[in-house]
């Protein structure tokens, strides 16, 4: 394991700010191997050493991986000038993870986001050549037809002219008003909604259900988050999910 700035691996822990875990050890709050810890710059294995924090014991993890219920109304980013962002759903440790959105989902579209520190993680999700299917449960006006599902596994055409990768249009019911799962590996600006205008069916309502083989917990409210399990994080390179 790599030696870390002591301030670092505190801040890492969600305990407290680089600057605020500076303060902790001036002011003597922190031990490191049973020692009073003298500064913020010192490097420590976590792994092997104990340190403790206004006498509790910092079990450190390296990365954090989350599972958000995205409401509509907030923008997939850390920050942003004019709109509210999902990191403004943090509280607490969580908020001083730096944790970020593994890809996007559009402002007004609800469901599975996942938030993480790890970029590599993030971007063997995010990256179409690593086939990390994206499932959507997708409500359109008008009719949904075999021949749209065909257009999917074709690879549809946007209006731009714009070919999308070969997807998935699982109908679920087909009338004035249609239900159905689609499933892509891309992350296009509103491709979802891009690709069914294409077909002539306009979304009224769309939510992400699943990244790979990793659903949403349907226990979690709109706004709600958690932390994955370690079976969790990987369930999102274990194939695609089934609905």
């Amino acid at each position: 394991m790599e030696w870390i700035r002591l301030d670092k691996i505190i801040a890492d822990a969600g305990l407290a700010s680089r600057s605020e875990a500076s303060r902790l050890i001036k002011n003597g709050f922190v031990t490191v191997g049973g020692r009073p810890a003298t500064s913020g710059a010192e490097k420590v294995d976590p792994t092997e050493t104990e340190i403790i924090v206004r006498g509790k014991t910092l079990v450190y993890q390296r990365h954090h991986y989350f599972m958000m219920n995205k409401p509509s109304g907030y923008v997939s980013a850390t920050e942003d000038r004019n709109e509210k962002t999902v990191s403004e759903l943090l509280d607490g440790a969580s908020s001083r993870l730096g944790l970020f959105p593994a890809g996007r989902l559009d402002k007004d579209t609800e469901g599975l986001l996942l938030l993480t520190d790890d970029g590599d993680y993030a971007h063997r999700i995010i990256t179409p050549a690593k086939k990390i299917y994206k499932t959507y449960y997708v409500e359109t006006d008008g009719a949904l037809t075999d021949g749209d599902s065909a257009a999917f596994l074709s690879g549809i055409v946007l209006r731009d002219g714009l070919r999308c990768l070969p997807g998935r249009l699982d109908i679920i019911a087909s009338g004035i008003k249609s239900t159905a799962y689609v499933k892509i590996r891309e992350g296009k600006y509103h491709q979802v909604k891009r690709m069914l205008a294409a077909l002539g069916k306009p979304v009224t309502y769309l939510r992400r259900v699943a990244i790979g083989g990793l659903k949403l917990d349907g226990q979690l409210k709109a706004g709600q988050y958690r932390e994955l399990t370690a079976e969790e994080v990987g369930a999102v390179f274990s194939g695609d999910c089934d609905y």
